[in-house]
């Protein structure tokens, strides 16, 4: 698997651990093992920017996702003419810091506990999850608790 971690922030974060949660939900939700992925880590105004464009709303926002080739769970092959498999590019997942460093704030935990959960939050958004109405709310978030719970006793 193919994950990569760009931190254009000014802020430190354990990439390591969120290159290991982020394949560690890809495994779970049975993503192609040489799929690709890449996290992002900017600063607010840059995301305030990405968000103003991208989803309409005047202010930086904690996590975003771009999806690219809208690979869905067990996605462990593709339809590639010759038959074999066919990895796919999963898309970006953006992450704002010092978003997440209030969040983490407010909600009594770690900044790094926050990246992490919005880490999976974004992966399961370029999976096709979402949250808009409250059926989808709660399947996404209830994986998303399973999925974190899950990694976080694997350590």
């Amino acid at each position: 698997m193919s994950i990569e971690v760009l931190n254009e922030s000014s802020a430190t974060a354990d990439e390591v651990a969120l290159v290991a949660l982020a394949r560690h939900v890809l495994d779970a939700m049975r993503i192609h093992p040489q799929a690709e992925l890449s996290i992002l880590m900017v600063d607010e105004p840059a995301m305030h920017e990405l968000n103003q464009k991208w989803m309409g709303e005047d202010k930086p926002t904690d996590v975003l996702a771009f999806p690219m080739d809208e690979l869905r769970p067990g996605h462990l092959s593709g339809g590639s003419e010759d038959g074999t498999a066919d990895p796919g590019l999963l898309g970006d997942v953006v992450l704002c810091p010092a978003v997440a460093e209030r969040q983490a704030k407010a909600a009594g935990h770690s900044t790094q506990d926050e990246m992490e959960l919005l880490c999976a939050h974004g992966i399961l958004h370029l999976l096709g999850y979402d949250h808009a109405e409250p059926e989808e709310h709660a399947e996404m978030f209830g994986l998303q608790g399973k999925l974190l719970a899950s990694w976080r006793e694997s350590r």
